[in-house]
């Protein structure tokens, strides 16, 4: 993901902060967001799901330790990464925000190159929320039970062997997309198992000759590609 498309929510309720802040990650190309104690936090980002929170601890209405929790019981917040970023170094506050579900601590003041080095660091550890993959992939005529590792085509059922559904859940997964031949291996066969270059083609082969996809095109010199 480049920087640009990055949200990050900042809350503390020193106006000076924020605006130091902001004015830094806005210079790398971050959207940023802010809010001045933990209650407006939280709407804010319930509304714009950042990526990253960077919390103060010390707020009113709501402290930054109640914030994080309230955050981190929230499916839709789950993969946002928390940074806690106060004034105060004791050791019980990191623990506390630790405890609460923080991600790290960074304590003021700083500066300006080094937060935002902190933060691009931290970014890197964000992971998109992954959509958990149904059973069934349904292409038109065509259904791959991965669980059952099973092609159903007009209502007839048909087994493959292992690597040859594999070869085609892999095709299928991702329509038109062109799969090169080294793709193909790491995927199907891993990178520390050697086999021959003609492998893939007879495989590809073989579920032409069981199933009839002739949607299984030949991009050649490159790879292949379920053609949708």
């Amino acid at each position: 993901m480049e920087t640009e498309n990055y949200k990050i929510l900042l809350v503390d309720d020193e106006k000076d902060i924020l605006e130091f802040l902001s004015y830094n990650l806005r210079k790398e190309g971050y959207e940023v967001f802010t809010a001045r104690n933990g209650k407006d936090g939280l709407k804010i980002a319930f509304e714009e799901l950042p990526h990253l929170i960077i919390l103060d601890i010390m707020m009113p209405k709501m402290d930054g330790i109640e914030t994080c929790t309230e955050i981190k019981a929230s499916p839709v917040l789950e993969n946002t990464i928390v940074v806690f970023l106060t004034a105060r170094g004791e050791d019980y506050s990191q623990i506390a925000g630790f405890d609460a579900g923080a991600d790290d601590y960074i304590t003021k003041p700083i500066k300006p190159k080094v937060f935002v080095s902190r933060i691009k660091a931290l970014l890197r550890r964000y992971k998109e929320p992954q959509a958990q993959p149904t059973d069934e992939l349904v292409l038109k005529d065509l259904t791959i039970s991965r669980e059952r590792y099973m092609i159903i085509k007009n209502n007839q059922e048909i087994i493959l062997p292992k690597k040859e559904f594999e070869l085609l859940l892999l095709l299928a997964s991702k329509p038109d997309k062109v799969f090169t031949r080294e793709d193909i291996f790491t995927n199907v066969w891993g990178n520390d198992v050697i086999v021959g270059d003609r492998t893939i083609d007879v495989h590809i082969r073989k579920i032409r000759e069981k199933i009839g996809l002739e949607t299984i095109k030949t991009i050649k010199g490159v790879g292949y590609k379920y053609e949708s």
